[in-house]
């Protein structure tokens, strides 16, 4: 599958898979007339950089993340660590959007309450 075929199939945006091929993580990736060719475990790959992607890694973070994965079982404790840490930071995210919420009802409810 081309370049542009997986882009528009998949919707993956061209960005990401410059990445993908600057890193060198490519399986069987590889230029066939002067475009990318890619097969079924690219594209599996592909998945996992959109998710870290979706999740919040950064482009290092989630060359970090797949060099580890591709290394084998024996980076799962780091890799897990850098998932904890991403959802981590995503709690403390939502819990200051709560309070942000909270405020904003309680100066809501004083408006209510001052036109009564």
């Amino acid at each position: 599958m081309t370049k542009s075929e997986a882009c528009e199939r998949y919707r993956i945006p061209p960005e990401i898979l410059s990445e993908y091929e600057s890193w060198g993580l490519c399986g069987a990736v590889r230029q066939v007339m002067g475009d990318w060719q890619y097969d079924d475990q690219d594209l599996e790959r592909l998945g996992m950089i959109m998710t870290l992607h979706d999740i919040g890694f950064s482009p290092e973070e989630v060359e970090s993340y797949m060099r580890l994965m591709l290394a084998g079982e024996s980076t799962e404790n780091e890799r897990m660590k850098m998932l904890d840490a991403k959802r981590s930071k995503a709690l403390d995210e939502i819990h200051f959007r709560e309070r942000q919420l909270e405020r904003m009802d309680y100066l809501r409810h004083e408006m209510k309450k001052g036109k009564k």
